[in-house]
């Protein structure tokens, strides 16, 4: 039975008195750091000197210093650098500097999963994962409610290490939304999965497929792009409301039987074979070889070639002109 935790059950106190050095200044990083700070927790940021961050972070209020300086004042070192430069931030700049008895502490499990990163004894090693962009996470949080996040204690040298925990969820204002317990094999194979086959990139190629076939067809792209592209979201906004079978019975008739009846020959048996293998490559380690690899040898260039056909695709032309009607004035690309 899986544990989960409320605002009410959880306290700031035993968090009092210690220091937590957030280290990143991301979007994730931004998000955390202030929420923290705005609860009351001693909080100070870790960046490297001179970055694009620094100055940022001190705009907004926080205590910045190099990224091994924070460390030494830290009882807790919340990594938020980009998965890819952990175990390099790791063993330059927090190994030689961290406390006997700290806890290094994580919004997703891979660089511990994985073993990018092998924590001395004397360690405590904790997440927090908030289910949310970071940009939600504070926004949430300053309408004084929160994102929902997993939490996990992979060892607890201290003794404290769930106290920890707990307690920066709390102070995130996660708890306000609800916490549940996960391991940090479970938080990474699922993320990357869900990731993989449904939120990006499932739905990337769901909805490119859908377009072009409307096209192809001979209806406008504009119409293909309200239609394919624009609506999702009224829909998953009711399904995480709802569930799936309350998003159904709050569209209409129509698109109730279309959808139940011809939903399962669009995502069929076969789609779902292709899952499986996405899952035990991610299981077996190869997508983490694979990531790793690429990232060594290319940098951001790994994934950069496929931004460009993207960014190519007639659904982003279309979908830009459109994004400016609807929203002028913002960023819309």
């Amino acid at each position: 039975m899986v544990r989960m935790w409320h605002d009410d059950q959880l306290s700031l106190a035993p968090l009092k008195g210690q220091t937590i050095a957030v280290l990143g200044y991301g979007i994730q990083g931004a998000a955390q750091s202030s929420n923290m700070r705005d609860s009351g927790l001693k909080v100070v940021v870790g960046l490297r000197e001179g970055g694009k961050s620094w100055s940022k972070a001190k705009k907004e209020g926080h205590k910045v210093m190099p990224v091994a300086d924070a460390v030494k004042e830290a009882d807790i070192v919340h990594i938020l650098v980009p998965d890819m430069q952990q175990a390099s931030v790791y063993k330059k700049e927090i190994a030689p500097n961290l406390q006997k008895g700290a806890a290094i502490s994580f919004s997703h499990g891979a660089a511990i999963h994985w073993k990018w990163i092998v924590p001395s004894k004397t360690t405590d090693v904790i997440m927090l994962a908030p289910k949310a962009p970071g940009q939600r996470v504070r926004e949430l949080y300053l309408q004084n409610f929160g994102t929902p996040a997993l939490v996990a204690v992979e060892k607890d040298y201290s003794g404290k290490a769930w106290d920890r925990i707990l307690g920066m969820a709390k102070g995130t204002g996660c708890s306000r939304a609800g916490i549940l317990e996960t391991t940090f094999r479970e938080e990474v194979e699922t993320d990357w999965f869900g990731e993989q086959v449904d939120l990006c990139g499932g739905s990337e190629m769901m909805i490119k497929n859908a377009f072009e076939v409307l096209v192809e067809a001979g209806y406008s792209p504009e119409g293909a792009y309200f239609e394919c592209l624009h609506e999702l979201k009224l829909i998953v906004d009711l399904i995480q409301r709802y569930g799936i079978a309350g998003m159904y019975r709050r569209v209409s008739e129509t698109a109730r039987y279309g959808g139940l009846t011809r939903g399962r020959r669009a995502i069929d048996e076969h789609t779902k074979k292709e899952m499986k293998k996405v899952l035990k490559e991610i299981q077996d380690g190869t997508f983490a070889k694979e990531w790793v690899n690429a990232y060594e040898k290319e940098g951001e260039k790994a994934f950069g070639k496929y931004m460009s056909e993207l960014d190519s695709h007639q659904i982003e032309k279309v979908g830009k002109k459109l994004r400016g009607i609807m929203w002028p004035g913002e960023q819309i690309t």
